[in-house]
Order: C-alpha cells, then sequence, then structure tokens
C-alpha cells in the first residue's frame, strides 16, 4: 500500500496546530481572550485601537482594525468571524497599513501602504468572509465597497442603536457615541470625491456608534468607539446593560481626555476594570508605561483597574471582568 507522506504530514500538522490552540484556550476555560493588534509588537502606541476579541465558545470578533492590523494576511489575525466598525474616520477604517511589523515609530508609525478607496477593514472581511457590523448609514456604502472589493454585500450588516445581533454565541447591541462620522475622499471615487476634496468637505454618513457585547460565559463588555461624555454612559451603558469591563477611548481633541475618561470610568459606567483605547501617544516603551503620558494620567484617576493593551498581548477576563491572564497595569 502506499502511502502519501505529504498528506500524513499536513494531517499531523493540522492535528498539532489544534491541539496547541485546544491547550492554549484550555489555560483559562470560560474567559473572553482580548488580543490588541497593535502597530509595535509588546507596546501601546499612537494609531492603536484594534482589538480581537475571542468568545469561549470560539468566536472571534476584530473591533476597529484601523491601521495597525497589516491587511486580510495578517499572520496574528487567525480566523475572524465578524469586524465591528465604529466609524468611518480613516485611522478606524484603515485608509493604510504598514509595509511590514514593527515599521516605523511607535509615536509614529510608518503607514505607506495605501488601501483607499477600498479600505482595511473592507479588505479583511472580503478576504476572510466575514461579517461586517456597522451602524447609521455606514451599511449601505460598505455593502457597496464590499461588492466592489469581489465579496457579497449581505456580509454587511446594519446594527442601529438599541438593536442586537448575535454572531456564535456573542450579542451584539448598538448604542450611541458622542463623536462625527465623515467619510473622507479618498475613500470614494468619481466627481463627488472630487468635489468633495476640492471643498475639504467629508461625505457624512450617519452618527458614530459604539457597542455592547455579552460573551457566553456572561461578561458584559462596552467598546465606546470614539466618544465624549454623555449621559448614555449612565443610563444606557451602566444602568441598563450592566457593563463589567469598558474599552475607552481617553485621547483628548478627538475623544474624552484622561480625565474626562476617568470621570465616564469612576462616576458613570462604574466598570470592574477598563481596558485604555485611542490614546494618540506612544504610551509605553519597552513595554512599560511612561510616567507622565496621558495613559498614566487616566491610571492615576481611576478607582478600577485600568489595562493597557500592548500589542499582540492577550489579555484573559472572568465573567466579572477579572484579568486572569496576560494584563499589564
Amino acid at each position: 500500500m502506499k502511502i502519501n507522506v505529504t498528506k500524513v504530514l499536513l494531517v499531523l500538522a493540522v492535528a498539532a496546530s489544534m491541539h496547541a490552540t485546544t491547550q492554549a484556550a484550555s489555560d483559562h476555560p470560560g474567559t473572553v481572550r482580548i488580543t490588541p493588534l497593535g502597530s509595535h509588537s509588546g507596546e501601546f502606541c499612537s494609531a492603536d485601537r484594534a482589538l480581537v476579541f475571542e468568545d469561549p465558545d470560539g468566536t472571534r470578533i476584530l473591533y476597529d482594525a484601523g491601521r495597525t492590523v497589516r491587511g486580510p494576511t495578517d499572520e496574528r489575525l487567525g480566523r475572524i468571524d465578524a469586524l465591528l466598525l465604529s466609524h468611518a474616520h480613516a485611522d478606524h477604517l484603515g485608509d493604510a497599513i504598514q509595509p511590514a511589523a514593527n515599521a516605523g515609530a511607535c509615536a509614529g508609525p510608518d503607514f505607506s501602504v495605501k488601501v483607499v478607496p477600498s479600505s482595511n477593514t473592507v479588505n479583511i472581511a472580503v478576504a476572510r468572509k466575514a461579517k461586517l457590523i456597522v451602524g447609521s448609514e455606514m451599511a449601505i456604502f460598505l455593502a457597496a465597497k464590499v461588492r466592489d472589493a469581489g465579496g457579497d454585500p449581505k456580509q454587511v450588516q446594519l446594527l442601529r442603536f438599541g438593536a442586537q445581533t448575535k454572531v456564535g454565541s456573542v450579542e451584539i447591541s448598538g448604542v450611541p457615541a458622542a463623536h462625527s462620522n465623515g467619510v473622507d475622499p479618498m475613500f470614494l471615487n468619481g466627481e463627488l470625491a472630487k468635489t468633495l476634496a476640492a471643498n475639504a468637505l467629508t461625505a457624512y454618513v450617519g452618527p458614530a456608534g459604539g457597542f455592547v457585547l455579552k460573551f457566553s460565559n456572561g461578561l458584559v463588555v462596552y467598546l465606546s468607539g470614539d466618544t465624549g461624555m454623555m449621559a448614555e454612559h449612565d443610563a444606557i451603558i451602566r444602568k441598563f446593560y450592566h457593563a463589567k469591563l469598558a474599552v475607552l477611548n481617553i485621547g483628548g481633541t478627538f475623544t474624552t481626555g484622561p480625565l474626562e475618561a476617568a470621570y465616564v470610568v469612576n462616576e458613570m459606567i462604574q466598570p470592574a476594570a477598563v481596558i485604555i483605547s485611542h490614546a494618540n501617544e506612544a504610551a509605553t516603551q519597552d513595554g512599560k508605561l511612561v510616567v507622565g503620558s496621558k495613559s498614566d494620567t487616566f491610571i492615576k484617576n481611576t478607582k478600577v483597574p485600568a489595562y493597557l493593551p500592548l500589542s499582540g498581548k492577550a489579555m484573559d477576563f472572568d465573567v466579572d471582568s477579572k484579568c486572569v491572564a496576560g494584563c499589564a497595569p
């Protein structure tokens, strides 16, 4: 009997990979794994937005891919079942990506590979055959983008404020954000793109938003997108959804600053823990918090554990938002 050596080796490799994945997942069973995908390994840098959430059932969701996910072939992605996009600004939709891992500086990454007019988010959704979940008027716009990139427009799913959907065992709700949502002309085609660019205008695609995710272990996570302070942080995120973990922007200028964000955490959402996002700074050096940074100010003014999203460093959270592995305060 002839043995196909190549086939045997392939089967063994797949089995080994499945064993390694199962072993990693079993280290902390029943937890939600959150992995930041930033521009520089082991750091929290100026353009970092993207996070991958993995439910105990294996469902994997990519939040705000932006510029730091290096396209659909980024080896850090793994399987992606759905993408969430809070709004269509270039640093979240993704107008450009790095040519290689760690290209440029943490404070100023090299985003020299342009991916417009399609966008990084659309390219990933199409290549990974994943759902793309968005709010407001972005669904129609992005469905056309997905079609033009060779995907199925039905991959794009509308989720407006107060609406719910489900991916695997993960329940996803759309919630408000206090922010703008204009599409830069570089993502557009034809005369409209030229006219808007000539007048320094963007194309409005409805209000920005955020998300609340409830995982199969019971953990409820609030994803702020880009937002300022708003009454909904108390009335909706705390009182209705009872979010235990918040992923909150702290950068100032475009969103809440570190002191405003600390107030939102302490007095309004009152989660058990928070992951810092959208700091717009090189918040770490050699994986350590930079003293005097906005992230440092935020951490010193919050009453709950605040964690740094170090690129590539997975964090595991239980139902009560207790970090049982991987968190960097």
